[in-house]
C-alpha cells in the first residue's frame, strides 16, 4: 500500500487538515457469479449472455471492488471501518476476470472520503464516497438519486413505486461453508479463498483474534447477505439485470457470521437511462438479539431495455 500522508489511528484525533491519498496495489478480482441465476435463467455475469448484450465480456459484480478499499480505509479509521463505515460507489466500467484494478482513497475530512479505482489501462472502473459514523453525511449515491429527475415513461419497471415495501421481514444469516442460493452460489469460504484482500477475521479459524472475538463478513459480503433471501419485486421479465450503484452503510456493526437478521426492503427511486431502466432499493438488516440496525444497504439495480421482448421497437436507439 502506498500512502502520500501520515496514518491516523482514530478518525480525527489530529485535528489536521491536510489530504491523505493512499494508493492500493493493482489486484485481480476473480468472477464468482458464471454459473448464477436469476428467475431461472442464466445472469449478464454469464458469458454468451454478455455477448448476446453486446458487452465485451462477463463482468465480475461490482461489489467486490469493495474489499481493495478495506485495507485502506482500516489504515486511517481502524476497526471503526467494520462498525460504522460507509462506503458509496457509482459504478463506471464492467471488469471482466483477468482484468487489474487500483483502487484509492482520498480524504476529504476527519471522517470522509473520495473513492476511485482504475483499470490498469487508466479506464474509470468506480467512483464515490467513504465514511466513519455515527453521523454520516450525505453519501455519494443519496446526490446520486436525489439528482434522478421525473423517470417518464417506464415499460419494465412500471408496476413498481417509491414506498413500496419488499415481502414481510425476512430472517436470513450466513454460515462460513453455507452455500448462499442460485443467486450467489459461493459460501464465504469460497469467497475468502479468491478475494483481493484476505483477513483471518473473515474465517472460524481467526475469529478469536477479531476485536469482537467472531468472525465477521467482507464488507462486499454484505451485500450478499442483504440480497440472499431475494424480493420478487413486480418487474416484468424476462430481462438481464446488473448493478447500477451501491452504497453499504455500517450502522451498530460489524455483521457477524451465523448471526440472523431481519430484513426489510423499499423502493426509495426510479430511474431510466438511453440502455437501461432502473430502481432503487433500500435494504435495512437489523440483529435479531440485539434488536439494533447492522447495516443499511442501498442498491440502485438496472435493467437492460434490450433484453426485455415487449419493450417498445421504435424506443430502442
Amino acid at each position: 500500500m502506498e500512502s502520500t500522508g501520515a496514518h491516523i489511528s482514530q478518525p480525527g484525533e489530529t485535528g489536521f487538515t491536510t489530504k491523505l491519498k493512499i494508493m492500493g496495489p493493482f489486484r485481480s478480482p476473480a468472477q464468482m457469479l458464471a454459473d448464477q441465476v436469476v428467475d431461472g435463467h442464466a445472469s449478464v455475469h454469464d458469458g454468451d449472455q454478455a455477448a448476446d448484450l453486446g458487452l465485451a465480456g462477463a463482468p465480475i459484480e461490482g461489489p467486490t471492488h469493495f474489499s481493495q478499499f478495506d485495507p485502506l480505509a482500516t489504515s486511517i479509521w481502524g476497526t471503526a471501518w467494520f462498525e460504522r463505515g460507509c462506503i458509496s460507489s457509482h459504478f463506471r466500467t464492467m471488469v471482466v476476470e483477468g482484468e487489474q484494478v487500483q483502487a484509492t482513497l482520498i480524504t476529504t475530512g476527519p471522517r470522509t472520503g473520495r473513492i476511485e479505482a482504475f483499470k490498469a489501462d487508466g479506464t474509470p472502473v468506480l467512483e464515490g464516497s467513504v465514511s466513519i459514523g455515527p453521523d454520516h453525511p450525505t453519501s455519494a449515491l443519496d446526490l446520486r438519486r436525489e439528482a434522478q429527475g421525473d423517470p417518464g415513461d417506464l415499460f419494465i419497471i412500471d408496476q413498481l413505486e417509491v414506498g413500496m415495501a419488499g415481502d414481510a421481514d425476512r430472517v436470513v444469516s450466513m454460515g462460513y461453508a453455507e452455500h448462499n442460493g442460485p443467486a450467489y452460489p459461493f459460501s464465504q469460504a469460497d469467497k475468502v479463498a479468491k478475494i483481493t484482500e484476505p483477513h483471518p477475521w473473515y474465517t472460524p479459524e481467526g475469529a478469536a483474534q477479531s476485536p469482537w472475538g467472531r468472525a465477521i463478513l467482507p464488507i462486499e459480503m454484505i451485500s450478499v447477505l442483504a440480497n440472499k433471501s431475494s424480493n420478487r419485486w413486480p418487474v416484468r421479465s424476462p430481462v438481464m439485470g446488473l448493478f447500477l450503484d451501491l452504497e453499504i452503510k455500517l450502522v451498530h456493526g460489524p455483521v457477524f457470521l451465523d448471526q440472523t437478521y431481519s430484513l426489510h426492503r423499499e423502493v426509495i427511486g426510479l430511474s431510466q437511462s438511453r440502455k437501461t431502466e432502473s430502481y432503487w432499493v433500500r435494504t435495512t438488516l437489523t440483529d435479531t438479539d440485539t434488536g439494533k440496525v447492522a447495516a443499511e444497504v442501498t442498491l440502485h439495480s438496472g435493467v437492460f431495455k434490450a433484453s426485455y421482448p415487449g419493450y417498445p421497437a421504435e424506443l430502442l436507439s
